[in-house]
């Protein structure tokens, strides 16, 4: 089974499409969603699930989750994350494991640290989250808003890693770099993007390892086979 990963923002929101369900990780932005350039067409498809890593509007915007929820969308996301979800959703914190249908998830920490490249320390631990999914014996691992941190060394085995490479707020291309030499995925798409250079990136990683880093613009889809 092929499991498509869409790109549908330049901060961290992605639409994963497996056989049987819509996923939607981070609705969110900086912004207008008619700036966005975001196409209208990937958001038909009510959403099944959506996973929320924390509350900031850029990967959490009540606009963006008004287009994709139809009534039976099943939501999880951090407690913080209240004041933008109208209605009920599912409170998750790390360490929990869920099972939506055929999907396994795992949360996982996602926080700033001091020794971290980010300069600016917003993310604290117990308020973000990331997340590990697996779908048909794929794992696809979106980090969140996080620096590398511990936990990223038992995820375990890894297809696709979703890494923000920024700086700023989160990890940046050095640091990136170590996180995903850890993890050691098949692929990894950078996220959080910001100003770094996703091709100086790929470079890096490609010195390193056998690890593919692959830059997804808005829209752009990533067939996971």
């Amino acid at each position: 089974m092929t499991i498509s990963i869409t790109s549908l923002s330049k901060y961290s929101w992605f639409k994963i499409e497996t056989g049987s369900m819509f996923i939607h990780i981070d609705p969110g932005y900086a912004g207008y969603f008619r700036t966005q350039r975001i196409p209208e067409s990937e958001l038909k498809d009510k959403a099944d699930l959506v996973l929320v890593t924390h509350f900031h509007k850029d990967h959490l915007q009540a606009e963006a989750l008004s287009k994709i929820r139809g009534p039976d969308t099943i939501i999880l996301a951090p407690k913080r994350c209240a004041e933008r979800i109208e209605g009920s959703y599912k409170i998750v914190k790390p360490g929990d494991k869920i099972k939506i249908g055929d999907i396994n998830i795992r949360v996982i920490d996602a926080y700033n640290t001091l020794e971290g490249n980010s300069t600016r320390k917003l993310h604290h631990k117990g308020d973000g989250v990331g997340y590990l999914l697996e779908i048909e014996g794929k794992t696809v691992y979106h980090a969140g808003d996080t620096d590398f941190i511990p936990e990223m060394k038992h995820l375990g085995l890894v297809d696709v890693a979703l890494l923000p490479i920024g700086g700023t707020f989160t990890m940046d291309i050095t640091e990136a770099l170590e996180a995903a030499l850890t993890i050691n995925s098949r692929i990894v798409i950078p996220m959080h993007i910001s100003k770094a250079d996703p091709a100086e990136f790929k470079k890096k990683l490609k010195s390193k390892s056998d690890i593919h880093a692959l830059t997804l613009k808005i829209g752009e889809i990533y067939n996971l086979k």
